[in-house]
């Protein structure tokens, strides 16, 4: 069978890239990350995500970013509460490289040409490492910095299949293949019993959420 890395953070995006991956054959490895994210409820919806598709093998990677700070998910800053134009302080430094790196590092392990990720360009927050022009030059990076593919034994290759799609159209793909997205999780800034919080509702994550099942025509089952 063959075999993809898939990047997992328990959202929508890389929880419906998980199950396209898994419909298209891939015996999926999933990854995710422990980076010190105050929203860190998103690492339990990763395993709940990786269960309910099924996965060969779901690993998470624990770092600090907390140490590096400069993101309001990853320090003391305030979280905005409403859309917010250019790149907000949401963003993580270099998240996705980093991530990225760990998933090309499993795939050489693995012999497994193919990573996925839940890039998309449409309905987000204007991260620059979700830019489709970002994800060519990590592959063009992959080929050329690892043993495998200099050996020429295979080529990586970065997928990512939500990459032109709306929140809405990513939504009724992933109902449409059979993904509960009750397990999921995508507020930045949970509110409530931190055993069993409750999305804002206001954070750019949750925003995006929002609209993605308003215009999907989908009620959100976390909105209760």
């Amino acid at each position: 069978m063959k075999k993809a890395v898939i990047l997992l953070s328990g959202g929508i995006d890389s929880s419906t890239t998980l199950i396209i991956a898994k419909s298209e054959g891939f015996e999926c490895y999933a990854l995710s990350f422990d980076y010190g994210q105050r929203h860190k409820i998103e690492i339990e919806a990763a395993k709940k995500v990786a269960k309910h598709i099924g996965v060969k093998e779901h690993l998470i990677v624990s770092f600090d970013l907390r140490k590096i700070g400069g993101s309001a998910l990853t320090s003391k800053m305030e979280i905005p509460k409403e859309e917010i134009e250019g790149i907000p302080i949401t963003y993580v430094p270099a998240r996705n490289t980093i991530f990225l790196s760990f998933g090309l590092a499993w795939a050489e392990v693995l012999q497994c040409p193919n990573i996925f990720i839940g890039a998309n360009i449409v309905d987000y927050s204007g991260y620059p490492d979700c830019r489709p022009e970002y994800l060519q030059a990590f592959e063009r990076m992959a080929n050329l910095a690892t043993k495998i593919s200099v050996e020429g034994t295979l080529k990586f290759k970065i997928n990512a299949p939500l990459l032109y799609l709306t929140k809405s159209e990513i939504i009724k793909k992933g109902i449409e293949l059979g993904l509960d997205y009750s397990l999921t999780w995508s507020c930045y800034d949970p509110q409530g019993d931190p055993e069993n919080p409750s999305p804002c509702l206001k954070c750019p994550s949750c925003i995006y959420r929002l609209k993605g099942f308003k215009e999907a025509g989908i009620i959100d089952p976390l909105v209760k």
